[in-house]
């Protein structure tokens, strides 16, 4: 649940004294430092605060029964300072921080970001800075830089980038923006890249079954993006990007305080590529002819003294793809002479939230969201049609309190979801809704030392699924001062949208056979699994510098699931399993900072992932076994006028992944290992304005066939979807960012 709305912050450790404790609270705005008029300074487990005045100073009796203060301020994290007897006056800046991450600091150490919280979750949390290493145009390609999650190539027409989360495909994510359902239905497809990047404020990766509160949906994980505020973020922002493969981009934002309590925003983004590029020389683009304008309002309220906080958004998008061959031009050209294709989207999204802390306790929160979303897709591949119109509407309550103190909190809620999906393909017509609520009711237990963990348990009744439970458990436990174990175990189900999410097969001439067991989705079952796993985190100091180590290991099991089976020549075949379906991933992860200006991140991943198919028990295929990822990075030091140098350098290696059994692309079934490099250089000419320049791809490497029978487009063995490698070459690209 979005923290804003229900400001359920986490704390962190600080200082104590015997005589009054005094201090100030501050935030950073730029390069400015505000204090926080209004915010709430309380002694943890009791009743007993003040709040900051004008000046943003407190002054606080010292407690008996507990000597950790709590500062809490909406829209900002909360901290919690343990208090020592040296401790004559405390300065202390708030940060505005949308992780669930549980940091443990001194006041004599400056707080850093981790990589991992401090929570029973496995959540991993990307700021900003992170962003901004890497081109990050939109949310897909946001990951580049993280090893948490996959980024795989979806097809050779459309030029879109997949994510995978250990070892299973987006549809199996929850993917949520600020806490609301986002990428899924309609837009599964497409809809990373309707999230621009400088949009974003950070997100927010879980690992393993999600929180009961988030929804039944989320098998392997949650991805949370939380977007940039008009109340915190630049009144002025402007990003240019342009790139070697004719790639334009403009972002804006505008954000204006209308009042103390009232603050507007507008977000606009335009991206165009016009330029017809085909390096393989098989007469069809490497990448799509497109154009995107993407408009987001927001108006956000808050009002401190009396607890309160909303946001009402309003998105319009319209998105523009021409692919296929070289010489299709879609006004003068016969599609069924020269093949091309045209996907051209229309989607508005609205959302209200309301959140309500109480200024007197505020570990007691109130909540509501509500969302509707219109999508409407229209698109031609050759001959072939795919058109989807899918509206979505959804809402969400939340109550959060304590259980005697602090150490147990609970959430409880209740929610309610509603799609209405209108699909044409190849003038075959499918219309349903789904429709469902569910309760929820989860326990947080945390003593702020070496135990915490999560129990949830959620109640739902779907018109197509039935009655169902869903139960979720995550422990954390710190076994020594710098070692730390986790544990997860869940269940998730899902509801298998199977044209809207294997889009790729309409780029293909492939006839699509339904397997029907009689069951309510396009007359199959919806599709459930277990999800369970374990992770251990281990600090140290290596030369006197720290030095962490993170191994995990994921298990996911399908009691039921949707085969998608290409194995067959010239066929595609959807049927419910009928045997077994695992993925196995194991996960070892280095970080290490040998200077404050650098650092180092590397990690190994091995993937076991095999489903029962008609023909055997095999390799889900395009799926590599193996990944290697290596990230540098490097900070100068700013001077005194902001100027600072940026450097970053990402080495992926990507292992053999198994072809399609049908095709012969080579004299093996399986792609060769290959190695993805990218890089960035940034220069930031003040604090105010910034010059980037960047490559990806830096070794050029292509797959040389990625369309099967290109020659014969409109014949039975033409295919686009088997892609294992990029199918465009290096990418030089360069761009400004300024902020006033």
């Amino acid at each position: 649940m979005n923290r804003y709305l229900f400001l359920i912050f986490l704390p962190i450790l600080s200082t104590f004294a015997q005589d009054n404790i005094e201090g100030r609270i501050v935030y950073k705005e730029g390069t400015e430092t505000s204090a926080l008029y209004g915010a709430n300074v309380y002694w943890l487990d009791t009743s007993y605060g003040v709040i900051t005045d004008e000046k943003g100073k407190f002054s606080i009796k010292p407690s008996l029964d507990s000597n950790k203060l709590v500062i809490s301020y909406i829209g900002y994290r909360n901290d919690t300072l343990l208090v020592r007897e040296s401790n004559k006056f405390i300065v202390h800046f708030l940060t505005i921080d949308n992780s669930n991450s549980l940091d443990e600091v001194t006041l004599e150490k400056r707080k850093t970001i981790s990589r991992l919280s401090f929570q029973a979750q496995n959540v991993i949390n990307v700021n900003s800075s992170e962003l901004l290493k890497a081109a990050c145009c939109n949310l897909s390609e946001s990951f580049e830089t993280n090893p948490s999650i996959d980024v795989n190539f979806a097809d050779a027409l459309t030029g879109t980038k997949q994510i995978k989360m250990l070892g299973l495909k987006s549809p199996y994510i929850l993917i949520t923006e600020e806490n609301i359902p986002s990428v899924r239905g309609a837009s599964q497809f497409y809809g990373l890249t309707y999230t621009p990047g400088t949009w974003i404020e950070s997100i927010q990766i879980s690992k393993g079954s999600g929180s009961v509160t988030n929804g039944f949906e989320s098998i392997t994980g949650q991805i949370n993006t939380e977007l940039k505020k008009p109340f915190s973020d630049f009144p002025f922002f402007l990003n240019l990007f342009s790139s070697a493969n004719g790639r334009l981009e403009f972002n804006s934002h505008l954000n204006k305080k209308i009042s103390d309590k009232f603050f507007y925003g507008v977000y606009i983004h335009g991206n165009k590529r016009d330029k017809k590029t085909d390096s393989n020389n098989d007469n069809f683009l490497d990448l799509p002819i497109s154009e995107q304008i993407n408009v987001l309002n927001r108006l956000q309220f808050i009002d401190n003294e009396k607890g309160i906080i909303s946001f009402l958004s309003f998105r319009f998008l319209k998105d523009e793809k021409l692919m296929g061959s070289k010489f299709y031009d879609p006004k003068i050209s016969n599609k069924f002479l020269i093949w091309g294709s045209e996907v051209n989207t229309e989607r508005l999204d609205t959302s209200l939230k309301l959140g309500y802390v109480s200024p007197e306790l505020p570990y007691q929160s109130l909540g509501l969201q509500v969302s509707y979303n219109f999508h409407d897709q229209m698109g031609s591949y050759g001959y072939r049609v795919y058109n989807i119109n899918h509206e979505s509407f959804f809402t969400n309550f939340v109550y959060n309190s304590i259980i005697g103190n602090t150490k147990h909190k609970f959430k409880t809620g209740i929610n309610f979801s509603s799609d209405n999906y209108n699909e044409d393909i190849d003038n075959f017509y499918y219309n349903r809704i789904d429709s469902s609520i569910g309760g929820f009711f989860e326990y947080n237990y945390n003593n702020l030392d070496d135990l915490n963990f999560i129990a949830g348990l959620r109640v739902d009744n779907h018109n197509r699924m039935g009655f169902f439970i869903t139960p979720r458990f995550h422990l954390r436990y710190s076994v020594f001062k710098e070692t730390s174990l986790r544990f997860s175990m869940g269940t998730g189900r899902k509801v298998s949208n199977i044209f809207a999410e294997n889009q790729s097969l309409f780029g293909s001439n492939r006839q699509i056979e339904i397997k029907n067991n009689g069951g309510s989705i396009y007359g199959l079952r919806p599709e459930k699994a277990l999800n369970y796993g374990f992770g251990i985190n281990h600090k140290l100091l290596l030369f006197e510098r720290p030095f962490n180590i993170f191994i995990e290991r994921y298990v996911t099991k399908f009691d039921d699931q949707v085969i998608v089976d290409w194995e067959e020549s010239r066929k595609i075949s959807f049927y419910n399993l009928e045997g077994e379906s695992q993925s196995k991933n194991f996960q070892i992860e280095i970080d290490y900072s040998p200077s404050n200006l650098i650092n180092l991140r590397f990690a190994y991943k091995d993937y076991d992932v095999k489903a029962e198919y008609i023909n055997g028990y095999l390799r889900v295929p395009m799926i590599a076994k193996t990944r290697f990822f290596s990230n540098i990075s490097f900070e100068s030091e700013r001077n005194t006028k902001g100027a600072q140098w940026r450097y970053d350098f990402t080495h992926h290696f990507i292992g053999k992944q198994r072809y399609f059994s049908n095709q012969e692309i080579s004299s093996s079934n399986f792609s060769p290992n290959y190695s993805l490099i990218n890089s960035q250089l940034t220069r930031a000419i003040d604090y105010n304005l910034e010059l980037y320049l960047g490559s990806e791809n830096i070794g050029n490497y292509t797959q040389k066939t990625p369309i099967i029978d290109s020659e014969n487009p409109f014949g039975p063995d033409f295919d686009t979807s088997q892609i294992y490698a990029p199918i465009f070459g290096r990418m030089i690209y360069i761009g400004l960012r300024w902020n006033l």
